[in-house]
């Protein structure tokens, strides 16, 4: 059976870029966001952005869902995951995850922590990591990509940035104390490479 190896960490700390170099099977977290539409998405209640969606309040995200799938996956070798477009809100599509053959499968996003426990309570947890890096570093990734990527309005994106630069460090501390190890992605890579890879 094969086993689940976490990358946590704050947008923009190189979770997507860690999980391409190291090729594995790769099921992506952030993929099981909740629909725009869905009424239980929580609403950011205070400042500028007050009224938009709290897409970083882990309620706008289906934990059940991402483990069931993970679950799945190494138990089967293969799932069925939701594409879902940020830019829109929602998933526009299904796509088949298989792990052939491999014994090892990556789980990253930035919720990814919060599937740490459930994880290894079902014996599927091989390693967990959070990536952690200079918050300004973090910031200009980030707002790089979404700005590259059209997530959201430009305005609404720094926003978001600088909010989430302050709360860098409480991100990472959450994580570490979910169960993962805090590291840079060239430490998580090593780390990763180090593994046994046979079932």
């Amino acid at each position: 059976m094969a086993r689940v190896i976490v990358l946590a960490g704050p947008s923009g700390s190189g979770k997507s870029h860690l999980a391409e170099r190291l090729g594995l099977p790769l099921l992506r977290l952030d993929d099981f966001y909740r629909d725009g539409d869905d009424p239980l998405l929580p609403r950011i209640t205070s400042g500028a952005n007050a009224g938009l969606v709290d897409w970083d309040d882990p309620t706008s995200w289906l934990c059940d869902e991402a483990v069931a799938a993970l679950t799945e996956l190494c138990r089967t070798g293969s799932v069925q995951t939701p594409v879902y477009d940020i830019a829109h809100d929602g998933r526009n599509g299904f796509r088949e995850l298989s792990l052939d053959g491999a014994s090892l499968v990556l789980a990253e996003g930035i919720f990814a922590h919060h599937v740490v426990a459930p994880l290894r309570v079902a014996g599927l947890l091989g390693a967990a990591y959070c990536l952690r890096q200079h918050p300004m570093v973090t910031f200009w990734r980030r707002l790089s990509r979404d700005l590259r990527e059209h997530r959201k309005p430009p305005l609404v994106l720094v926003r978001r940035g600088l909010a989430l630069m302050r709360d860098q460090q409480r991100i990472v501390a959450e994580a570490v104390a979910a169960g993962c190890t805090a590291c840079s992605a060239d430490e998580a890579y090593r780390a990763v490479r180090r593994l046994p890879v046979s079932p």
